[in-house]
């Protein structure tokens, strides 16, 4: 009787064994996919039935890695491929393939988070004018897009880019990443600031009836104009019963000959004001 009891256990045992292994070839079922589409590096869940350690995700021809979450879900992340439609299926090892469903794999989107410096000064040149996107997603051939236009820049890896900002009127101006799938990225603000700053003005040649004035500071534009306790005195321009004169020089110096009534020192209020009307501080220099 043991001996007969024991030959159906294993029986059942064998049968169960047959059971497990036809199960794994079985064809898994896919019930749905979320989300229905993405671009590379989306994860994906799949949920259905019949899904075990013997289940292997197809995109198009490739086996993708997966991960087993339950004989109920599995998920991958979309790999680095190019954007179309793939089918997607689910195939047991050594066994029966589910049934393919149509997957759009998207173009990825750039991601731009920051820029540095975002400010920088009307006048400035050279390196001072390089700016650096930190971001993501940036493929090779990426572009800058300033204020909407494709300008020069550097992609230096997959989440940094250089660019030189170009000669723009001060402001706030925008600056994009686009892919070149034609993905564009969201917008950052670059300020251009215009507004004049005198950093220092220090007494230059006197002459018999004039001295100079050296003023330098950043912003300083054509057609500025010296406010000198109050009093305008235009560059390049000399009017009547004044000969006080202001002469431009660059971006960032400018020449002041002050003809004096008075040889004595005294406190100037000084002031430089653009052409747009943006005013500097108030510098104060002691000066005849």
């Amino acid at each position: 009787m043991r001996t007969i009891i024991t030959a159906l256990m294993l029986s059942l045992a064998l049968c169960s064994t047959a059971y497990a292994e036809e199960d794994f070839k079985e064809a898994p079922a896919i019930l749905s996919i979320i989300p229905g589409q993405g671009a590379p590096g989306t994860r994906v869940m799949i949920s259905g039935a019949g899904f075990s350690p013997e289940s292997i995700v197809f995109l198009g021809i490739d086996e993708i890695q997966s991960k087993l979450i339950s004989s109920k879900q599995i998920s991958f992340e979309i790999p680095q491929i190019a954007p179309g439609n793939y089918a997607l299926y689910i195939r047991q090892k050594e066994g029966a393939s589910g049934r393919a469903y149509s997957f759009a794999i998207s173009p990825v989107k750039p991601v731009a988070l920051s820029l540095a410096p975002d400010s920088i000064s009307f006048c400035s040149s050279g390196d001072e004018r390089q700016i650096n996107v930190k971001g993501k997603n940036f493929l090779e051939g990426s572009q800058i897009l300033f204020d909407g236009a494709a300008i020069k820049g550097i992609r230096v890896s997959a989440e940094e880019m250089l660019f030189n900002a170009p000669a723009v009127p001060g402001g706030l101006h925008q600056v994009q990443v686009k892919n070149p799938e034609e993905t564009i990225s969201g917008a950052l603000g670059l300020m251009v600031t215009n507004r004049p700053e005198v950093r220092s003005i220090s007494q230059g040649n006197d002459y018999v009836n004039y001295y100079v004035l050296e003023i330098e500071g950043i912003n300083f534009q054509q057609g500025s104009s010296l406010m000198v306790d109050g009093k305008k005195i235009q560059s390049g321009q000399l009017y009547p019963g004044n000969r006080d004169q202001l002469i431009y020089k660059s971006c960032s110096k400018m020449t002041y000959h002050r003809y004096p009534y008075d040889p004595s020192s005294k406190s100037l209020q000084m002031m430089v004001v653009n052409p747009n009307g943006e005013e500097s501080s108030v510098f104060t220099v002691n000066a005849p």
